[in-house]
């Protein structure tokens, strides 16, 4: 197999042949037909996250064959098609597991961050983690709904059941968190990088009510924010967007500081809250709905050996939608 490794934190990714890998009990192996390049990636190659693995193969977006199944996987063929997102095991012991809280695990194993990912030829992935996605789509469409997706999936939820929806960094999850909105029959607000005015046209085609920059007050308050740009200071524009009671939901794993803000932004109920990985049935309910949504995911797509300049050009913000690596 060959892989992009990240041998040191913030180096280039390295081209590496390696040793084929077998699955152990409960594992899969899968061929790697396409792997989505997510910001969470930028944060792993720079050691944004706590307690960094190095050498390390990131990749969390991953759609392929399963090629061999291990002792005691069942519900699973080879030749079948699946996708492994973030969460690649929680140990299903701990209060948070028994809660049915699984994706604030104590003890969780994540892709391409402590286990290797899909950013390869072939990865090896807890059968239990990985959602059967059947042959509707195709693999590149499909692979950003593996987190993009399934992370704005969870957002929306948590975000509750407002009609005017703002969101902050209109990205790979935007893009994708603003076509399900819009079936939801929700008003949606773009907020780019100010000045952004070709991200702030995207998102209209996207059937945005309104878009502009994030420093700009939308033409009417907000029921909930969703944010998904990285900068902290992003948080107190959101506050001033929303209406009384209305929600900010901070769904990014790494956010710079917030700078401090004075209380009567978040008086009258407004809530600010985070969300933190995912669980299986946000996965199972997201991907069975899917196709329901009509989702059209918009990529642009490099060879794997060019994992880095996906990587810079995701950092620049050079292209609308999601980066897709292609083995």
């Amino acid at each position: 197999m060959h892989a992009m490794v990240l041998n040191e934190l913030g180096t280039p990714l390295e081209w590496t042949e390696m040793p084929d890998r077998q699955p152990g009990p409960g594992q899969i192996c899968v061929k790697v037909s396409a792997c989505g390049v997510c910001r969470t990636d930028l944060h792993v190659v720079d050691g944004d996250l706590p307690d960094p693995r190095v050498p390390i193969i990131p990749g969390h977006e991953i759609v392929g064959r399963i090629d061999a199944i291990g002792p005691g996987v069942e519900g699973l063929t080879i030749g079948e098609r699946v996708g492994v997102p973030w969460l690649g095991h929680t140990c299903g012991d701990y209060p948070y597991c028994r809660m049915h809280r699984e994706n604030l695990c104590d003890h969780p194993v994540f892709t391409g961050y402590t286990r290797d990912g899909g950013f390869a030829t072939a990865t090896i992935a807890d059968a239990r983690f990985a959602f059967p996605l059947g042959e509707v789509g195709s693999d590149v469409s499909l692979a950003p709904l593996l987190c993009a997706g399934l992370i704005g999936w969870r957002s929306l939820g948590i975000a509750g059941d407002g009609r005017k929806l703002g969101l902050y960094g209109f990205g790979a999850s935007a893009h994708i968190v603003a076509q399900v909105a819009r079936w939801q029959e929700r008003s949606v607000f773009g907020f780019t990088r100010p000045g952004d005015v070709a991200t702030q046209a995207f998102a209209r085609t996207l059937g945005a009510t309104w878009a502009g920059g994030s420093n700009e007050t939308p033409p009417e308050p907000l029921d909930a924010a969703i944010i998904f740009a990285t900068a902290g200071d992003i948080v107190t524009l959101a506050l001033k967007a929303v209406r009384k009671g209305g929600r900010i939901v901070c769904a990014g794993i790494h956010m710079s500081d917030i700078p401090s803000f004075p209380y009567a932004l978040l008086w009258e109920e407004r809530q600010l809250l985070s969300v933190a990985n995912l669980t299986r049935l946000d996965g199972i309910d997201f991907l069975r709905q899917a196709p329901a949504m009509g989702i059209v995911t918009h990529t642009t797509t490099y060879p794997l050996e060019k994992a880095n300049q996906a990587l810079a050009d995701l950092r620049a913000g050079r292209f609308d939608g999601a980066a897709v690596l292609v083995p």
